[in-house]
């Protein structure tokens, strides 16, 4: 069974899974469903039409669920979806998706998200993503698989950043960043690969070094886009790490750093 704190505030049509441990003062909405295993903290408030899922932890002062930032919202059924076993620290912000925007705002699975962070209406969060104290992410924003966005990054609405990507402290990303990356700066720039996060996620020598003149064709050699991009879709052929940088490149709305 469930075990609720006599202060928290559960509406009876709430869906609690096994082993949910809600905390004194939290509130949980009656669309809200909390799957097995997940400890909510104290004064944390769940509303809207939400899906926390397994084994999550979320510390005090989140607030999840609520209607998105958005003048033009009227009330309409828009949803959150959070994955399993994500660590939600305190005083985070995840609001619903708009009618706008497709209505659904998504965070993943194993993602570790600090304290103050805000994930507005309509983003898409991958897995294994680490998002450091006091981000904000725009509407629609789009962060892929194994991210890590450092302390107090600004991700404008409708950006999207590229799986295994790495920002700095203070970053302000205007562009989309390609996967593999590593940029800092406001507004931000390419510094490189991110060589230490595709080491420690098992990328070979040999990966890398594709990738190196992946990041040269499009970065070094004064190439326009359309001729880089041709020249990375031809070493694509067989490497998957290379196609994903290529996919993304062509699945880019705002345009990618330069």
């Amino acid at each position: 069974m469930p075990t609720i704190h006599p202060t928290a505030l559960v509406d009876p049509a709430a869906r609690l899974g096994e082993g949910v441990e809600i905390g004194p003062y939290s509130i949980v909405g009656p669309q809200v469903e909390i799957g097995a295993g997940t400890w909510i903290g104290p004064h944390v408030v769940i509303q809207g039409a939400t899906r926390v899922g397994c084994e999550n932890r979320i510390y005090q002062f989140c607030s999840l669920g609520e209607a998105p930032q958005d003048l033009h919202d009227r009330g309409e059924a828009t949803r959150l979806e959070i994955g399993d076993r994500n660590q939600i620290r305190e005083s985070v912000t995840v609001h619903r998706g708009s009618k706008k925007g497709g209505g659904l705002t998504v965070v993943g699975s194993d993602c570790y998200i600090m304290i103050n962070t805000h994930i507005a209406h309509d983003c898409t969060i991958g897995n294994h993503t680490i998002i450091a104290n006091n981000v904000a992410l725009g509407g629609h924003c789009r962060i892929g698989n194994w991210v890590t966005l450092g302390g107090a990054t600004l991700v404008h609405q409708f950006c999207a950043v590229g799986d295994y990507a790495f920002t700095g402290a203070g970053s302000y990303i205007a562009r989309d960043v390609p996967p593999h990356l590593m940029v800092t700066g406001n507004p931000s720039v390419p510094r490189g690969l991110n060589r230490v996060g595709l080491k420690r996620r098992g990328f070979s020598d040999a990966q890398i070094r594709r990738l190196t003149e992946v990041y040269k064709i499009l970065y070094l050699r004064n190439y326009d886009l359309a001729e880089a991009t041709r020249q990375i879709e031809a070493l694509a052929e067989g490497h998957e790490e290379v196609t994903l940088f290529a996919d993304f490149l062509k699945q880019s709305k705002r345009g990618i750093i330069r």
